[in-house]
């Protein structure tokens, strides 16, 4: 079949049949025959490329792989020495309340927010859902749980008792751990250096006045 005049002025291109090539113009080839060549030729290339990819090594596995992930932690918790094998990332709030199963200290916001998480460490006033237990190895950590009980308790515990300074209970060893710490803290006199002392500590059923009051009372007697 040729190119007629329609066809040429509609674009088209008319190909020809294998019956019509021209061998003195193709090399002796017929259209079948360069397709079949340029499959095999494919075939034939890209078969050693995908054979000879190597396959992806297995990652290594760490030495912290091959401990589970742990550390070993020493804590002396309320004067108890313990021997922990923890996760890098265990906050230290809930090595003591999942590990040690000492529940007084409270998780609230989780984001060092709140204040309901205070305890000691080393004497000094800590958000405990901020810091790794693994940061703390040897520290002297001490929780609502050791700073009296209710046969005995810290002249702080009592103070709150007496004021009525709570209602839901929830921040309240937050806020006593707090106070305390601020005993031994440069703080001002008044009933204003006292809030201002212990801002970090939230009281969602708003207990303030009780608070302070119970802790002037004993930096009175302190």
């Amino acid at each position: 079949m040729g190119t007629g005049p329609d066809d040429a002025a509609r674009g088209c291109i008319a190909v020809p049949s294998d019956s019509e090539t021209d061998c003195s113009d193709h090399g002796g080839l017929t259209r079948r025959d360069f397709i079949q060549i340029g499959a095999a030729t494919v075939a034939v290339s890209s078969t050693p490329l995908l054979a000879s990819a190597p396959a992806a090594p297995a990652p290594a596995a760490s030495a912290h792989d091959e401990h589970g992930g742990l550390c070993p932690v020493r804590l002396t918790v309320n004067g108890q020495d313990h021997q922990l094998q923890l996760h890098s990332r265990t906050t230290l709030l809930d090595c003591l309340r999942e590990n040690l199963h000492l529940a007084g200290t409270k998780k609230g916001c989780d984001h060092g927010q709140c204040g309901a998480c205070t305890v000691h460490v080393n004497g000094k006033r800590v958000n405990s859902c901020l810091s790794f237990a693994v940061m703390h190895d040897g520290d002297r950590i001490t929780t609502i749980e050791g700073l009296g009980s209710p046969e005995k308790m810290h002249a702080m515990q009592a103070a709150f008792v007496e004021h009525d300074a709570y209602q839901c209970g929830y921040c309240t060893s937050g806020q006593i751990m707090s106070a305390v710490a601020l005993l031994e803290e440069p703080w001002g006199t008044t009933d204003d250096d006292v809030k201002h002392a212990m801002s970090g500590n939230i009281c969602r059923c708003g207990a303030y006045p009780n608070i302070v009051a119970a802790v002037q009372q004993v930096r009175k007697h302190a």
